[in-house]
C-alpha cells in the first residue's frame, strides 16, 4: 500500500484518537488502551514500509504520548515491586534477546582470548590477576585446596563485600554505555579476559576440575548477570549510535531508561551469587553431586528468568492482544 493511501485510510482514526488523548481532563484508560493497541499496529506497519517518513515520526510521537497518558492513569498495584520482577520486566526484556546474544558472544570471545593468552604466555596470568593472588593460589594448590582463597574472612563480611562489589561491576558495565557501546564492550572484554586467564591458570596447574567445581557455585549466576548488565550498557550505547526514527536525545533517554531497568533486574541475582560465595563456596569438600546441583540450578534459574519466561509471557500476551483486536 502506498503511503498516501495508508494515511488516507487511517487519518480520521488517528485524529480522533489524538483528540481523545488531549481533549479530556481525565480520559478513560481502557478506551485509551484500545486505541493504543490499534495505533501500535499502524506504527509497526509504518516502520516496515515507510521508514524515515513524516508519517512514521507522527505515529511515534502519538504513541509516546498515549503511553505516558495510559500509565499516568493506570491504577498502581499494591505489589508494584513484585509485579515488576514477575511480569513487567520479563515481558519488556524479550525485545532485547538479540542484544543479549550479541553481548554473550562478545564476552565469550574475550574469555577465549584470555584463555589462549594464558596457555601461550605463563606471565599473562600474573599480569591480569596480580602476583599476590597468583602466589596465594599456588600455595593453596600445593596444600591440596586450590579454592581455599574463598574460605577467608567471615561469612557475613564476605557476603556483603562480594555482593556490593558485584553490583558495582554490574552498574559500571551499564554506566560505560554512556560513551556508546564501545565503553561497555571494554568492560566486558576486561572481565572476560580475566575469567579466561583465571580458569586456564587452574588448568595449567592440573586442578581444573577441583577448582571449577567451587568457582562456578557462585560464578554461574555472577558471570551471567555481569553479561546481562553489559547488555544493559549496550542497549544504552546503541541508543546513541542508532537512534532510528527518534531524535538522538529522545533515543538516548529511552535507551538509558530501558538499560536501567535491565541492570536493576540483576540486583537480586547478584545478592544470590554473593550469598553463595560468602556462605557456600567456602565448603570446598562438599560432595560433587551437591556442587553440580547448585551449579545446574543456578544456570536453570538464569536461563528461565531471562530467556524462557519472557518468551512464554510474550506469547501469552500476544494471544490476549489478538483476542482484543479481533
Amino acid at each position: 500500500m502506498r503511503e498516501a493511501a495508508f494515511v488516507k485510510q487511517n487519518k480520521e482514526k488517528w485524529i480522533a484518537f489524538e483528540k481523545a488523548l488531549n481533549g479530556g481532563i481525565n480520559p478513560n484508560p481502557d478506551d485509551l488502551a484500545d486505541g493504543y493497541i490499534q495505533l501500535t499496529n499502524d506504527l509497526a506497519y509504518a516502520q516496515t514500509y515507510y521508514a524515515e517518513s513524516k508519517t512514521l515520526l507522527y505515529l511515534n510521537s502519538l504513541a509516546s504520548q498515549a503511553h505516558q497518558k495510559i500509565y499516568k492513569n493506570k491504577k498502581e498495584s499494591s505489589n508494584r515491586i513484585v509485579d515488576f520482577w514477575a511480569y513487567e520486566f520479563p515481558l519488556f526484556f524479550v525485545q532485547y534477546h538479540k542484544t543479549l546474544l550479541v553481548t554473550f558472544l562478545i564476552f565469550a570471545l574475550a574469555t577465549a582470548i584470555g584463555s589462549i593468552s594464558a596457555l601461550n604466555d605463563s606471565s599473562f596470568v600474573r599480569l591480569i590477576l596480580g602476583d599476590a593472588y597468583v602466589n596465594e593460589t599456588l600455595n593453596n594448590i600445593a596444600n591440596g585446596d586450590p579454592a581455599a582463597i574463598y574460605k577467608g574472612g567471615s561469612e557475613i563480611g564476605s557476603f556483603l563485600g562480594i555482593t556490593i562489589n558485584n553490583i558495582r561491576v554490574g552498574f559500571l558495565a551499564f554506566a560505560f554505555g554512556v560513551i556508546t557501546s564501545i565503553g561497555t564492550v571494554y568492560i566486558l572484554f576486561q572481565n572476560g579476559i580475566m575469567l579466561g586467564a583465571f580458569i586456564t591458570f587452574f588448568y595449567t596447574k592440573g586442578v581444573f576440575f577441583e577448582a571449577n567445581k567451587q568457582i562456578w557455585l557462585h560464578g554461574t549466576i555472577e558471570i551471567s548477570v555481569i553479561v546481562i548488565a553489559g547488555c544493559a550498557g549496550i542497549i544504552m550505547g546503541n541508543s546513541i549510535l542508532f537512534p532510528k526514527t527518534y531524535a538522538r536525545r529522545v533515543s538516548f533517554m529511552k535507551g538509558a531508561k530501558d538499560g536501567l531497568k535491565v541492570v536493576v533486574s540483576t540486583i537480586p541475582f547478584f545478592i544470590i551469587a554473593g550469598f553463595i560465595e560468602g556462605f557456600i563456596t567456602r565448603y570446598t569438600n562438599m560432595p560433587n553431586w551437591l556442587a553440580f546441583l547448585i551449579i545446574g540450578s543456578s544456570a536453570v534459574l538464569i536461563i528461565f528468568y531471562y530467556i524462557l519466561y519472557p518468551i512464554y509471557l510474550k506469547k501469552l500476551n500476544d494471544k490476549k492482544l489478538h483476542r482484543i483486536t479481533n
